[in-house]
């Protein structure tokens, strides 16, 4: 188990870590990501509703 540890240790050492400005860059860009892909969506299933409602003749 002590072995592990200091393994672990070892290994987390090597690790290249982002910086703060790459992690907020980083996090900022898949933040406006998720909005444009839900606006996107958003946009798409309205289109659809609106169509299914023009063939079925349903809804107000």
């Amino acid at each position: 188990m002590v072995a592990y540890v200091r393994d672990v240790r070892a290994e987390a050492k090597r690790v290249t870590w982002p910086t703060r400005r790459n992690t907020l860059i980083t996090s900022g860009a898949v933040l406006v990501m998720v909005t444009v892909t839900c606006i996107f969506f958003f946009i798409v299933d309205q289109v659809i509703g609106l169509g299914v409602r023009e063939l079925f003749g349903v809804g107000g």
